[in-house]
């Protein structure tokens, strides 16, 4: 395993572990206990939970593990995100709340529930037309200042949103959490990657497979990927076109964390066994081009 540092005295491992589909894994707490030392022998030491995720009830389900298993904790780093607010008894529409009452509401809701004292990193789950930067830095200096938060960070953000965030704060921002892969590459051109390369900060990657369009999708952009997908393969002696899907992540120069949502110790297993390929400039392009449908200028 690769390791990468965000902070001080704070690394992630390169392939983090999401929490997303934690219940569709179907594991009870001991099935789950397991789970988490399979992961984290192999070396995956980061995870990525949600306030949001399960309907608000994953980070309990995990929390039941490490209050079973308290030592795992000393061996993870658990990033957590908050401010979606989904509809219920209480909210008519699915909305942002970046309040400072409510970020500090989800962040001890997020402690208690997985039965820890700091989160490693907080991110704002998504950006907002109705965020208030002062406010939320209030919130990250009172949670940091408490020893509640340790470091934090945003979701989705482009770079303007990223940036006047950041013009308020006090504290840095060590990551933004974005969409990316070999069929989904927006990020690599409105700046968001550039953004993260200037910045010195190092960027996670949700669904980093294009969730499984590269082995499903039908469309005439999938099959030609998937025949150069195939071809690089072959050339690098993977064991399959996912191994190659996230090499061609590991190979670009912003040092990417892609988060692997399976629960099922042989799939997470794929991407650490891509850590060892690099893709050359010309393979890297190969793919590229196959998606694009055209060379580049």
């Amino acid at each position: 395993m690769e390791y990468v540092k965000m902070a001080e005295g704070l690394e992630y491992s390169r392939v983090v572990l999401g929490f997303w589909r934690l219940l569709d894994w179907n594991l009870n707490t001991d099935q789950l206990i397991h789970y988490l030392e399979e992961c984290l022998e192999i070396g995956i030491t980061t995870m990525d939970h949600a306030d949001i995720y399960g309907n608000y009830t994953v980070e309990e389900k995990f929390g039941e593990a490490l209050k079973k298993r308290p030592d795992l904790k000393n061996r993870m780093q658990i990033i957590t995100k908050c401010g979606i607010v989904y509809p219920s008894e209480t909210a008519r529409v699915k909305y942002y709340d970046y309040s400072k009452k409510h970020i500090k509401q989800q962040a001890e809701k997020s402690l208690q529930n997985m039965g820890i004292d700091c989160i490693d990193t907080l991110l704002l789950h998504r950006p907002s037309p109705f965020m208030d930067p002062g406010e939320i830095s209030q919130a990250f200096e009172e949670l940091h200042r408490e020893g509640k938060v340790r470091t934090f960070g945003v979701s989705n953000f482009l770079p303007n949103e990223f940036f006047l965030l950041k013009s308020y704060l006090t504290v840095p921002l060590i990551t933004n959490q974005v969409e990316l892969s070999v069929l989904r590459m927006q990020n690599l051109e409105n700046g968001v990657i550039q953004l993260c390369m200037q910045e010195g900060i190092h960027p996670m990657l949700w669904s980093p497979l294009a969730g499984g369009k590269i082995f499903t999708g039908e469309g005439e952009t999938e099959k030609r990927l998937r025949k150069v997908l195939e071809i690089i393969r072959e050339e690098i002696g993977a064991e399959d076109i996912d191994e190659v899907a996230f090499a061609w992540l590991f190979s670009h120069p912003a040092e990417m964390l892609p988060i692997t949502g399976s629960g099922e110790i042989k799939l997470a297993q794929r991407p650490v066994k891509a850590l060892k390929y690099r893709l050359t400039p010309e393979q890297w392009f190969m793919i590229w081009t196959a998606v694009k449908g055209h060379k580049v200028p």
